[in-house]
């Protein structure tokens, strides 16, 4: 007769099973962890760290309204392009000011 043993089975084949299926299920459904810590002395609030965390595939996070990497230049080359060409057309106007300033320069005269 055996008996079960109190302890778990060891970290093995069948548990890498169940935590592919856990990860898929969050990925899937999402997850969101919030928290608080605050640090107070003498009732006087010294520190607040404010946490928060979502867990999630990218197309459940778009389902969810949450594309914030995708107008990050870091993370995106669309945005990091985009920011680009926004700055290269700025210092093109920058310059046509400053060479209208110049003494003795004569303004373009439109097509």
């Amino acid at each position: 007769m055996t008996t079960p043993s109190r302890f778990p089975e060891p970290y093995g084949h069948s548990s890498g099973a169940n935590l592919a299926d856990i990860l898929e299920r969050v990925l899937d459904k999402g997850v969101v962890i919030a928290g608080d810590i605050r640090i107070n002395l003498l009732d006087i609030e010294l520190l607040t760290v404010k946490l928060r965390l979502i867990v999630a595939s990218v197309d459940k996070a778009k389902e969810m309204g949450i594309d914030w990497w995708e107008s990050d230049p870091a993370l995106s080359s669309r945005a990091r392009r985009d920011e680009l060409t926004r700055e290269n057309a700025e210092l093109r106007e920058r310059l046509a000011r400053l060479q209208e300033l110049e003494p003795g320069h004569v303004p373009k005269e439109a097509p």
